[in-house]
Formats: structure tokens, C-alpha cells, sequence
């Protein structure tokens, strides 16, 4: 599978199919146990992240936001959580405009002073993304990044990705929703339930093939009676949050 830069790549898979596990590769989280991957020409192996260059390179180039993005979240206040990577490599007077920008976009300026742990499961969300972009990655990798969120702050999330997208940034989304992959993406991986492609193309053409997101348990045919008559329909198959 190959990812070109500045592209919208939607993962698409049912429960269980390995969408976290690979978003978790390709930022050199956790190492493939076979088959390799690679980024801007190096591979990103155990031995090749012991390069500080290219470990530094890689860490300020790729950016992840977790299905729980509690996991992620971790400095005493929203102000602090933003800035802690800009601080790594720039002026202090710099880090605080790039702060408020970020703040900003993600609507969390009233959230600077509140600690991260204790907001809502949507609110982290964005300080999570906040942070993300708060590094100017060249890709950016969302795992299941509507989990948790109402819809004002998912059609947030959208504005944000195509904003993002639209200066150059390179996005993977892992998500399960069917509907969300039409606004995010303009190529999809689908991962079957053996943890493999099963196909990759364009939005249309996967999300236009019924059957082959049926197969894949994406949505079946949900029928239903009402009173002597049965009825059918398509019903989108959707996993609980965690």
C-alpha cells in the first residue's frame, strides 16, 4: 500500500481488522512483525529510529491523534499541552502565538487554563488535534476521530482536515464510519477481518459497492415488519465507542 503526499486516505475496516495497529506503524509506535514501511525514502525500523536525525525528523513530521485521546494528554493545563511540541523547537515568543492559533481552530481558547484530564471526551478530542497540528505536520493520522463527538464538533473535525488538507497536509483516517468517509477522503483502504486489504480505490468506487462493504461487515440489509408487511433496508453496522 503506498500513500502519496497531500493525499486523503480514508482506512476503512470493520471491528477488529487492524485500523489502530496500522495507524500505530506508520507513526513507528509499534514495528511490523513482517514486511517493511517507509518514509521519505528510510525505513522505519527499530534500528533506523536509533538515527536521532531521522527519529527527530519522523517525530516532527508525523502526527497522531488516539481513538482515546485521553491516552495522549498529559501536561497540567490545555495552554501547556498545546505548546509542548512547538517548545521543542521554537522561541518561546513563537510557541505562544502558535498556541493561541491552534487554540483557536479547534475552539478550546476558553479551555487554556482547565486540565486537559478533566474535560469531556469531546473536548480532549480537540486539545488532542489541537496539539497535532500544532506542529505543522506534513501527515497527520486520526484514529476513529468522530468517537465521542457531537455533531457540532464533528463537522468541526471536517472543516479542520479539509483546511489541513488544503495546505498540503498528507491525512490518514481510520474510521468505521461509513458516512464521514465521503467528507474526509478521496482514496479508501478497506481491511477485512483477516487484517489485510481487501481493496483500495477511489471513494466512489468502494463506497458505491454494496456488496462489497456487506461482505466486509460494514452494513447489511436490515429487514423489519410492520403489521402483514416486511420490509427492507440498508442499516449501517456501527461499533460502540469505546
Amino acid at each position: 500500500m503506498d500513500v502519496e503526499a497531500g493525499e486523503r486516505l480514508a482506512v476503512l475496516g470493520p471491528n477488529g481488522s487492524g485500523k489502530s495497529t496500522l495507524l500505530h506503524i506508520l507513526d513507528a509506535l509499534i514495528f511490523p512483525s513482517s514486511g517493511s514501511v517507509r518514509f521519505a525514502g528510510r525505513e522505519m525500523s527499530e534500528k533506523g529510529l536509533r538515527d536521532r536525525a531521522f527519529s527527530y525528523e519522523l517525530r516532527r513530521r508525523v502526527a497522531i491523534v488516539f481513538q482515546n485521546a485521553e491516552a495522549q494528554l498529559f501536561s497540567p493545563t490545555v495552554r501547556d499541552e498545546i505548546a509542548f511540541g512547538p517548545r521543542q523547537y521554537m522561541a518561546e515568543h513563537e510557541v505562544g502565538r502558535r498556541v493561541d492559533e491552534c487554540a483557536s481552530k479547534l475552539a478550546v481558547g476558553h479551555l487554556m487554563e482547565r486540565a486537559p484530564l478533566r474535560l469531556s471526551a469531546g473536548e480532549k478530542k480537540r486539545v488532542a488535534l489541537a496539539c497535532a497540528i500544532a506542529n505543522r505536520p506534513d501527515v497527520l493520522l486520526l484514529d476513529e476521530p468522530t468517537a465521542g463527538l457531537d455533531p457540532r464538533s464533528v463537522r468541526l473535525l471536517t472543516e479542520i482536515i479539509a483546511a489541513e488538507h488544503g495546505a498540503g497536509v498528507t491525512i490518514i483516517t481510520a474510521t468505521h464510519d461509513i458516512h464521514l468517509v465521503w467528507e474526509i477522503a478521496d482514496r479508501v483502504c478497506l481491511l477485512g477481518e483477516d487484517n489485510r486489504p481487501a481493496a483500495t480505490g477511489t471513494v466512489h468506487g468502494i463506497m458505491s459497492d454494496r456488496g462489497l462493504l456487506e461482505r466486509h461487515n460494514l452494513f447489511h440489509e436490515h429487514i423489519h415488519r410492520h403489521g402483514d408487511h416486511w420490509h427492507a433496508h440498508e442499516h449501517e453496522h456501527r461499533q460502540r465507542d469505546e
